[in-house]
C-alpha cells in the first residue's frame, strides 16, 4: 500500500521537527548566553520609553566580545563533532556498500538506506554548526553597532561640552 501525499508530508514534517529539536538543543548548549544578551539588546532597542543608557552600552561593549570569544571557541568543538559524524556516516556507508551483492547502483541504494540515521545525525551537527556561526556573525555585527552608538554619544557629549565652554579631560 502506498502512502498518500498527506501521509508523506506528515512524515517529512515529523522528521523535520525531530531534527529541528535536536539541532536547537545543540545550538542552545553553545549559544544560550549570547542569545540572552541579544534578546536583552532587542528588548532595549524597542523600548521607546526607556532608551538604552550609556552604562548599558559600555557594559555591552565589554560583554559581547567576551561572549563571542567563548562561543566562537566552542563552535570549533561543534565543527569537530560534525566532522566525526560525517566520518561515521562515510565509514558505515562504505562498510554496507562492500557487504552488498549486485550491481553498483543496487549496492549504492542499499547502502544509502542503511545509513539514514547516520545521515540525519550528520545533518543535525551540520545545521547546528551553521547556526552557531551565523549567530557569532550577527553578534559581531551587533558589537559594531554598539561601538558606533557609543562613539556617537561620546562625540555628542564632547560637542555639547565644547559649545557650553566646558573643558573635557581625555
Amino acid at each position: 500500500m502506498t502512502k498518500t501525499m498527506n501521509e508523506k508530508l506528515n512524515e517529512v514534517n515529523s522528521t523535520a521537527e525531530e531534527i529541528e529539536n535536536i539541532t536547537n538543543e545543540i545550538v542552545n548548549a553553545y549559544c544560550s548566553r549570547l542569545d540572552d544578551c541579544m534578546k536583552f539588546i532587542g528588548d532595549v532597542i524597542y523600548d521607546e520609553k526607556n532608551p538604552i543608557t550609556d552604562a548599558e552600552l559600555e557594559s555591552l561593549s565589554l560583554a559581547l566580545p567576551n561572549l563571542l570569544y567563548f562561543v566562537n571557541s566552542a563552535s570549533e568543538s561543534l565543527g569537530i563533532k560534525e566532522d566525526i559524524a560525517k566520518a561515521f556516516k562515510t565509514n558505515k556507508y562504505n562498510s554496507f556498500f562492500l557487504e552488498q551483492d549486485g550491481k553498483i547502483a543496487d549496492k549504492t541504494v542499499k547502502a544509502d538506506l542503511l545509513i539514514q540515521d547516520e545521515t540525519l545525525i550528520h545533518l543535525c551537527y551540520q545545521r547546528a554548526y551553521k547556526r552557531v556561526k551565523n549567530k557569532v556573525e550577527a553578534g559581531f555585527e551587533m558589537l559594531n553597532s554598539v561601538k558606533k552608538v557609543l562613539s556617537k554619544r561620546m562625540l555628542d557629549i564632547r560637542l555639547t561640552a565644547e559649545n557650553s565652554g566646558k573643558v573635557i579631560d581625555d
